[in-house]
């Protein structure tokens, strides 16, 4: 393979799994797994952090102190033994294998703490099918993953006597999944319609929506759209983003002719700091992607900008998973997939049984988690505002 063709396939995979690491990922170039050339040279899996050794696809990982991250040194030892509970993920990706890690080691401290065992089988880019089935023939009767978009679009043709799977990723063109298939995902498409009914609420009748040029930013912004139209707000303004100091003064130009009551804010952090200050008083609602570990004074441009996050991040004394051992990463990013490895586990529990629960609800690493009719865990994270260089809870004085 040569190099563009590689560059090709590397860049063709990141669309992949972008809309799910939404909140997850803002970051991921800064922290990926080698390039696509190193990963030849080196086939094995990603190296996982000193707090998780094991080899993933053959460690059956028992339980741990509540306190701490599982035993490395005792889950790499056991040899490997059938159990009810699967995590497949892409841990031998070169593109998403940190990622999946990341999955993996909330989903272990979470069950450390129950003292569940379960089995975790990695494969690489293109063999999800593979590993489904590997998780099939050793008898488990749940299976956790995939991770990435298109892999879950691999599952369709799995038939009734599959085993029950958590999907954490959701499909975007309709198509609807195997009967035995469930999704919990760190979709964006969820914070914009948590935000839009929030704008709704606050009393705003108009809205102009500032959005930058990639398909995350897009989907972000078309997902609020859609949601406070169908909550009975006018047809908003939409104005494009850009860093030019001369496009900026157009931007407040066309953002003061539109007079709005709220302000969407469809960038990232810099950029959301860029823009607020050419927008006046007016409240502006933006996603976690807002929200990048940066320093009080850098917060200070974004004052009184309400963003959604998960509780993982936003609570971190909350006793709900008080118990669950924590990890240090370089980025908030991986946090946020820690969180999503989290719950998982903790939806992945009502299956015990062999059949799937008829409603579950609980408050989560990654949110307010609710069963719907369309078999999706539906997340709704915290309202949070930057206020004076902090992060609050929103609408609190």
């Amino acid at each position: 393979m040569n190099a563009g063709m590689r560059r090709c396939r590397d860049a063709a995979l990141a669309l992949m799994l972008a809309p799910l690491l939404a909140l997850a990922l803002p970051a991921l170039s800064a922290a990926q797994s080698p390039a696509a050339s190193e990963a030849e040279a080196q086939p094995a899996a990603p190296q996982p952090s000193p707090a998780a050794r094991a080899e993933p696809d053959t460690a059956t990982l028992g339980p741990a102190a509540p306190a701490g991250p599982p035993d490395a040194k005792a889950a790499a030892t056991p040899p490997r033994t059938a159990a009810w509970l699967a995590l497949v993920l892409p841990l031998r990706s070169p593109t998403y294998g940190r990622a999946a890690d990341a999955v993996k080691e909330g989903f272990a401290a979470a069950a450390a703490t129950a003292a569940v065992k379960f089995e975790v089988i990695a494969h690489g880019d293109g063999d999800v099918r593979a590993a489904l089935d590997t998780a099939k023939e050793s008898g488990a009767r749940v299976v956790v993953g995939p991770l990435v978009r298109d892999d879950v679009r691999a599952i369709a043709g799995f038939g009734r006597d599959a085993p029950w799977i958590i999907a954490l990723n959701q499909l975007d063109d309709g198509n609807p999944l195997p009967v035995r298939v469930y999704t919990l995902a760190l979709a964006i498409d969820g914070e914009a319609r948590q935000l839009a009914r929030r704008a709704r609420a606050d009393g705003a009748q108009s809205v102009v929506v500032i959005g930058g040029e990639t398909a995350l930013q897009k989907r972000f912004a078309d997902a609020f759209v859609a949601e406070w139209i169908l909550a009975g707000g006018g047809a908003p303004v939409t104005l494009r983003f850009d860093r030019a100091p001369e496009m900026l003064a157009v931007l407040r130009r066309e953002f003061n002719r539109a007079a709005p009551d709220a302000v969407l804010l469809a960038v990232d952090a810099q950029d959301a700091a860029l823009a607020k200050p050419y927008l006046g008083t007016v409240t502006a609602y933006a996603s976690s992607q807002v929200n990048d570990r940066q320093a009080p004074g850098e917060l200070l441009e974004l004052d009184n900008v309400v963003f959604v996050d998960l509780p993982w991040l936003a609570d971190p004394g909350a006793a709900t998973f008080s118990r669950i051992a924590r990890r240090e990463y370089p980025s908030a990013a991986y946090d946020r997939l820690y969180a999503l490895g989290v719950d998982a586990f903790r939806v992945a529990q009502a299956f015990t049984d062999g059949t799937p629960p008829e409603k579950l609800e609980f408050d989560g690493a990654t949110g307010h988690v609710t069963l719907d009719r369309s078999r999706q865990f539906v997340r709704e994270a915290m309202l949070l505002q930057f206020r004076a260089g902090q992060i609050v809870p929103a609408g609190s004085r």
